[in-house]
Protein backbone atom coordinates (compact mmCIF):
# COMPACT_ATOMS: atom_id res chain seq x y z
CA UNK A 1 0.00 0.00 0.00
CA UNK A 2 2.48 2.74 0.79
CA UNK A 3 4.58 1.76 -2.43
CA UNK A 4 0.99 2.56 -4.25
CA UNK A 5 0.99 5.66 -2.48
CA UNK A 6 4.18 6.96 -3.27
CA UNK A 7 3.94 5.99 -6.83
CA UNK A 8 0.50 8.04 -7.13
CA UNK A 9 2.40 10.98 -5.48
CA UNK A 10 5.29 10.72 -7.90
CA UNK A 11 3.04 10.55 -10.87
CA UNK A 12 0.58 13.56 -8.91
CA UNK A 13 3.41 15.99 -8.50
CA UNK A 14 5.28 14.56 -12.26
CA UNK A 15 2.34 15.63 -13.71
CA UNK A 16 1.76 19.17 -12.09
CA UNK A 17 5.22 19.91 -13.19
CA UNK A 18 4.86 19.04 -16.77
CA UNK A 19 1.60 21.70 -16.91
CA UNK A 20 3.51 23.99 -14.44
CA UNK A 21 6.63 24.04 -16.98
CA UNK A 22 4.32 24.50 -19.74
CA UNK A 23 2.37 27.31 -18.12
CA UNK A 24 5.79 29.28 -17.06
CA UNK A 25 7.00 29.24 -20.81
CA UNK A 26 3.79 30.44 -22.28
CA UNK A 27 3.45 33.38 -19.41
CA UNK A 28 7.28 33.92 -19.58
CA UNK A 29 7.23 34.31 -23.65
CA UNK A 30 5.09 36.79 -22.89
CA UNK A 31 6.76 39.23 -20.47
CA UNK A 32 4.90 38.55 -17.77
CA UNK A 33 5.79 38.06 -14.46
CA UNK A 34 4.55 35.44 -12.43
CA UNK A 35 4.87 35.45 -8.11
CA UNK A 36 3.32 32.75 -6.44
CA UNK A 37 2.92 33.76 -2.81
CA UNK A 38 2.17 30.86 0.47
CA UNK A 39 2.13 31.51 3.67
CA UNK A 40 -0.29 30.72 6.38
CA UNK A 41 -3.69 31.85 7.31
CA UNK A 42 -4.06 35.17 7.65
CA UNK A 43 -0.48 36.24 7.37
CA UNK A 44 -1.14 39.58 4.94
CA UNK A 45 -1.29 38.24 1.71
CA UNK A 46 -3.94 40.02 0.10
CA UNK A 47 -3.41 43.15 2.18
CA UNK A 48 0.04 43.11 1.35
CA UNK A 49 -0.87 42.95 -2.19
CA UNK A 50 -3.41 45.96 -1.98
CA UNK A 51 -0.52 48.15 -1.06
CA UNK A 52 1.63 46.54 -3.85
CA UNK A 53 -1.60 47.58 -6.27
CA UNK A 54 -0.90 50.81 -5.25
CA UNK A 55 2.65 51.45 -6.36
CA UNK A 56 3.22 48.78 -9.40
CA UNK A 57 -0.62 49.48 -10.73
CA UNK A 58 0.01 53.07 -12.03
CA UNK A 59 3.04 52.13 -14.35
CA UNK A 60 2.30 48.18 -14.35
CA UNK A 61 -0.51 46.16 -15.40
CA UNK A 62 -1.33 43.54 -12.64
CA UNK A 63 -3.73 40.63 -11.76
CA UNK A 64 -4.18 38.53 -9.29
CA UNK A 65 -5.52 34.87 -8.96
CA UNK A 66 -7.03 33.93 -5.27
CA UNK A 67 -7.17 30.82 -4.25
CA UNK A 68 -9.25 29.56 -1.45
CA UNK A 69 -11.24 26.32 0.20
CA UNK A 70 -14.54 28.49 -0.10
CA UNK A 71 -15.73 32.08 -0.36
CA UNK A 72 -14.36 35.28 -3.07
CA UNK A 73 -13.79 37.28 -0.50
CA UNK A 74 -10.33 37.68 -1.40
CA UNK A 75 -10.88 38.38 -5.21
CA UNK A 76 -13.23 41.14 -4.01
CA UNK A 77 -10.85 42.78 -2.37
CA UNK A 78 -8.34 43.06 -5.13
CA UNK A 79 -11.24 43.52 -8.07
CA UNK A 80 -12.12 46.76 -5.81
CA UNK A 81 -8.62 48.48 -6.04
CA UNK A 82 -9.17 48.19 -9.94
CA UNK A 83 -7.08 45.04 -10.53
CA UNK A 84 -8.59 41.77 -12.39
CA UNK A 85 -8.77 39.01 -9.86
CA UNK A 86 -9.76 35.42 -10.55
CA UNK A 87 -11.04 33.18 -7.84
CA UNK A 88 -10.63 29.66 -7.24
CA UNK A 89 -12.08 27.56 -4.65
CA UNK A 90 -10.96 24.69 -3.77
CA UNK A 91 -13.57 23.33 -2.13
CA UNK A 92 -11.28 22.11 1.01
CA UNK A 93 -7.91 20.94 -1.18
CA UNK A 94 -5.47 22.37 0.73
CA UNK A 95 -3.37 24.03 -1.83
CA UNK A 96 -3.65 25.09 -5.89
CA UNK A 97 -1.87 22.93 -8.51
CA UNK A 98 -1.12 23.96 -11.89
CA UNK A 99 -4.03 22.31 -14.06
CA UNK A 100 -6.22 24.79 -12.13
CA UNK A 101 -4.09 27.58 -13.17
CA UNK A 102 -4.22 26.63 -16.67
CA UNK A 103 -8.06 26.73 -16.74
CA UNK A 104 -7.73 30.08 -16.28
CA UNK A 105 -5.25 31.12 -19.22
CA UNK A 106 -7.77 31.87 -21.74
CA UNK A 107 -9.23 34.77 -19.12
CA UNK A 108 -5.17 36.14 -18.45
CA UNK A 109 -3.99 38.89 -20.84
CA UNK A 110 -1.70 38.84 -22.79
CA UNK A 111 -0.27 42.27 -22.08
CA UNK A 112 0.06 41.63 -18.34
CA UNK A 113 3.56 42.70 -16.65
CA UNK A 114 2.55 40.51 -13.54
CA UNK A 115 0.59 37.65 -12.13
CA UNK A 116 0.54 37.26 -8.96
CA UNK A 117 -1.27 33.68 -7.40
CA UNK A 118 -2.29 34.01 -3.62
CA UNK A 119 -2.63 30.21 -2.22
CA UNK A 120 -4.73 28.44 -0.42
CA UNK A 121 -3.21 29.27 3.31
CA UNK A 122 -0.92 26.47 4.48
CA UNK A 123 2.77 26.06 4.81
CA UNK A 124 2.32 22.59 3.98
CA UNK A 125 0.93 21.48 0.90
CA UNK A 126 1.26 24.24 -1.41
CA UNK A 127 5.48 24.22 -1.50
CA UNK A 128 5.02 20.92 -3.12
CA UNK A 129 3.02 21.95 -6.23
CA UNK A 130 4.53 24.03 -8.78
CA UNK A 131 2.01 26.56 -10.28
CA UNK A 132 4.70 27.86 -13.37
CA UNK A 133 5.66 30.91 -11.27
CA UNK A 134 9.10 32.59 -12.01
CA UNK A 135 9.47 33.53 -8.38
CA UNK A 136 7.71 31.77 -5.16
CA UNK A 137 7.86 34.14 -1.96
CA UNK A 138 7.03 32.65 1.70
CA UNK A 139 4.76 35.28 3.62
CA UNK A 140 5.74 34.56 8.10
CA UNK A 141 3.65 37.24 10.10
CA UNK A 142 4.97 38.65 13.42
CA UNK A 143 1.93 37.02 15.24
CA UNK A 144 3.17 33.56 13.83
CA UNK A 145 6.31 33.25 15.94
CA UNK A 146 9.51 33.24 14.51
CA UNK A 147 10.18 29.49 14.81
CA UNK A 148 8.48 28.28 11.21
CA UNK A 149 11.52 28.56 8.99
CA UNK A 150 12.49 25.18 10.86
CA UNK A 151 9.22 23.89 11.44
CA UNK A 152 8.03 24.07 8.04
CA UNK A 153 11.28 24.15 5.91
CA UNK A 154 9.85 22.86 2.82
CA UNK A 155 8.03 26.00 2.21
CA UNK A 156 11.40 27.86 2.62
CA UNK A 157 13.64 25.64 1.40
CA UNK A 158 11.09 25.82 -2.11
CA UNK A 159 10.77 29.82 -2.20
CA UNK A 160 13.10 32.58 -3.36
CA UNK A 161 12.40 35.18 -1.32
CA UNK A 162 11.06 35.26 2.53
CA UNK A 163 8.76 38.32 2.98
CA UNK A 164 8.01 39.17 7.21
CA UNK A 165 4.96 40.93 7.18
CA UNK A 166 3.33 42.63 10.12
CA UNK A 167 6.04 44.25 11.37
CA UNK A 168 4.26 47.18 12.94
CA UNK A 169 3.17 44.51 15.51
CA UNK A 170 6.74 43.35 16.40
CA UNK A 171 7.13 46.01 19.17
CA UNK A 172 4.15 44.25 21.31
CA UNK A 173 5.16 40.28 20.33
CA UNK A 174 8.29 38.35 21.36
CA UNK A 175 9.00 37.55 17.13
CA UNK A 176 13.09 37.95 17.10
CA UNK A 177 13.15 39.12 13.47
CA UNK A 178 16.64 38.52 13.50
CA UNK A 179 16.63 35.13 14.36
CA UNK A 180 13.85 34.49 11.61
CA UNK A 181 15.77 34.94 9.10
CA UNK A 182 19.24 33.20 10.28
CA UNK A 183 16.79 29.91 10.86
CA UNK A 184 15.52 30.91 7.17
CA UNK A 185 18.96 31.39 5.77
CA UNK A 186 20.52 28.39 7.05
CA UNK A 187 17.85 26.10 5.41
CA UNK A 188 18.16 27.88 2.40
CA UNK A 189 21.00 30.85 1.58
CA UNK A 190 19.75 32.25 -1.29
CA UNK A 191 16.48 33.68 -0.03
CA UNK A 192 15.71 37.45 -0.35
CA UNK A 193 14.97 38.59 2.56
CA UNK A 194 12.44 42.11 3.05
CA UNK A 195 10.68 42.96 6.12
CA UNK A 196 7.35 44.79 5.44
CA UNK A 197 4.16 46.33 7.13
CA UNK A 198 1.41 47.02 4.60
CA UNK A 199 -0.30 49.31 7.65
CA UNK A 200 3.02 51.77 8.10
CA UNK A 201 4.18 51.04 4.25
CA UNK A 202 7.15 49.82 5.67
CA UNK A 203 8.93 47.80 2.66
CA UNK A 204 6.41 47.78 0.32
CA UNK A 205 8.50 49.74 -1.74
CA UNK A 206 11.55 47.70 -1.62
CA UNK A 207 9.86 44.49 -2.31
CA UNK A 208 7.74 46.42 -5.41
CA UNK A 209 11.60 47.43 -6.52
CA UNK A 210 12.21 43.65 -6.39
CA UNK A 211 9.48 42.64 -8.65
CA UNK A 212 10.20 45.18 -11.33
CA UNK A 213 13.88 44.03 -11.17
CA UNK A 214 12.81 40.61 -11.75
CA UNK A 215 10.38 41.62 -14.45
CA UNK A 216 13.10 43.55 -15.86
CA UNK A 217 15.45 40.40 -15.79
CA UNK A 218 12.80 37.94 -17.96
CA UNK A 219 12.27 40.39 -20.66
CA UNK A 220 16.11 40.94 -21.02
CA UNK A 221 16.54 37.01 -21.18
CA UNK A 222 13.62 37.01 -23.79
CA UNK A 223 15.18 39.50 -26.23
Amino acid sequence: MKTKEVMVLEDLLGSNKKIANQIRKKLTDKGILTINLLSSPGSGKTTLLESLSEILAPEYKMAVIEGDIETERDAERIRAKGIPAWQIITGGACHLEAKMIGKLFPKIPADLDFLFIENVGNLVCPASFDLGENIRCVLLSIPEGDDKPKKYPKAFTTSHCLIISKTDLAPALPFNIEQAKKEALEINPNLKLLTTSAQSGTGIKELAEYFIESLQKIRRTNA
